[in-house]
């Protein structure tokens, strides 16, 4: 058996075949595997199949590449409904191939843990996902990578789209800061691995004295996600904002929350100003080093401190995507040659300052997939084009715009237990849903998540920023005249 580098010494001419223009079969297994902190992972509990099921949106790359065999992995059965409704998305002469060319498998198991720890001790489903590559040249086409993900790799002697656990800690708060810098993108003012209560006073301290006019700051957790490890301090809202206050107030911070710290993490300014708005960049590196900006949005942020991803707008307002695009690439030419591979992605912070200028700063790197990440399938296989970023624009193969809106967090307590068909027929009857000749339309995902908590997700393309915000406010009131008609009750909470 090759060793895990050796694998990926040889990735390559494997991944040249997944893309337009080859013939070869080839198979790409997509790994939604979720290897995250305890805590991040606890908390997501209940919706860690219906996010897995996000990934379903990767299928549409075999409209593009017809040899590609689709194999997904997850730990809860796609139902047969959502199956049909996703295949109904492609054109038609495509629809019966496409099938034959997809293949599920299932890892029933909805404890908190990542897909590939559970896989390592089933190799039952191993020998599963063995006979679907069936001897194709294949790939692992992963969320993250952890030793748990490396193993598996080996055990099926494919390599991985994605960055040796080594190197995960490149994308650590604190470490990005570091990076950022050596790229010359621009950073808040700031301090990295702190890790107990002194070093968070020290370093607000340090920023107040840097920054006099700073509002607040925010404390994060080296290795989090999605905001979740992220702690805002607002000056003004605090009852004591004296350095005694502020101890106070740190000390007062959940348990969880400064153990979990202890394993590091930053202190940077609170960046504000008129038009904040929180953007993200998302680059490729290919196996062979050349670096792709594929796309930047803005991130739709919400929670009690606005810091927990909620959604996206594709694409990034054009006042400052190519510049996004430029960090990207200046952020990748600094961790590439460190043996970064796949996809990653920069969070930003912009702000207008008082001559009406935007000012951008870069606040974390991801060495992972993310929240943009299944939309963005969604557009590129389903609308085929490029992203300009020079212009910060999708443009279809005809030279049209496409933009879209996106959330994994449609939410009513009242569609707990709806069906899923409910959902997708509801969105057709309303002349919603993705039509592929006209290339736009909603496309719905993590459908599963209704049983759980009555939420879903959808990403509304259009061909307008207005066009993708008018299909996307249109579907939860289609929904809700769906639920009113059919007479539906959600069952009491547990």
């Amino acid at each position: 058996m090759k060793s895990f580098a050796e694998l990926q010494a040889g990735f390559g001419p494997i991944w040249e075949l997944n893309s337009p223009g080859h013939t070869d079969p080839h198979a790409v297994i997509a790994f939604p595997s979720f290897a995250l902190g305890e805590t991040t992972l606890a908390h997501y509990a209940t919706r860690l199949a219906a996010l897995e099921h996000r990934y379903l949106l990767a299928m549409f790359m075999m409209n593009r590449m017809p040899n590609c065999r689709f194999v997904y992995m997850s730990t809860e059965e796609p139902a047969p409904e959502v199956l049909d409704y996703y295949f109904s998305l492609f054109p038609p002469e495509k629809r019966e191939a496409m099938r034959n060319q997809f293949v599920a498998i299932t890892l029933p198991d909805h404890t908190a843990r990542s897909v590939a720890d559970k896989l390592l001790g089933r190799p039952d489903v191993m020998d599963k996902l063995r006979a679907a590559i069936d001897g194709v040249p294949a790939f692992i086409e992963p969320w993250n990578v952890t030793d748990h993900e490396v193993e598996v790799a080996r055990q099926l002697q494919t390599p991985i789209n994605g960055t040796a656990p080594e190197l995960w800690p490149l994308g650590f708060k604190s470490e990005g800061r570091r990076i950022f810098r050596m790229a010359g993108v621009p950073i808040p003012f700031g301090r990295e691995d702190v890790k107990t209560v002194d070093d968070v006073v020290d370093a607000i301290a340090d920023i107040r004295r840097g920054r006099p006019n700073a509002t607040g700051v925010v404390v994060k957790h080296d290795n989090s996600a999605a905001g979740d490890g992220n702690v805002v301090i607002r000056f003004a809202k605090l009852a004591d904002a004296s350095p005694a206050g502020i101890r106070r107030h740190v000390e007062a911070l959940p348990e969880w929350y400064l153990r979990d710290l202890k394993a590091g993490g930053i202190v940077e300014e609170l960046i504000a100003g008129t038009d904040f708005t929180s953007p993200s960049a998302q680059v490729d590196i290919t196996p062979f080093g050349h670096v792709h900006v594929v796309a930047t949005h803005e991130q739709m942020l919400g929670g009690d401190d606005g810091q927990v991803y909620q959604g996206c707008r594709f694409p990034a307002d054009p006042g400052y995507a190519a510049r996004l695009a430029e960090y990207g690439v200046a952020t990748a030419q600094v961790i590439a040659p460190l043996g970064v591979l796949g996809r990653f992605a920069i969070d930003f912070a912009c702000a207008k300052n008082e001559q009406g200028e935007w000012q951008v700063c870069a606040l974390e790197m991801n060495l992972r997939k993310g929240g943009t990440t299944h939309p963005y399938a969604a557009l590129r296989n389903l609308v085929p084009g490029h992203y300009d970023p020079k212009v910060g624009t999708w443009f279809n193969h005809a030279r049209e715009p496409r933009h879209y809106v996106s959330t994994d967090n449609m939410v009513d307590a009242k569609w707990h237990g709806l069906p899923s068909a409910t959902v997708i027929q509801a969105i057709a009857e309303a002349g919603l849903a993705f039509d592929h000749a006209r290339g736009w339309g909603v496309v719905l995902h993590m459908l599963s998540c209704l049983k759980v908590d009555g939420r879903f997700g959808l990403t509304a393309i259009g061909t307008s920023p207005s066009h993708a915000q008018e299909l996307f406010d249109a579907v939860r009131p289609t929904v809700e005249r769906a639920v009113a008609n059919a007479g539906y009750v959600a069952p009491p909470a547990a």
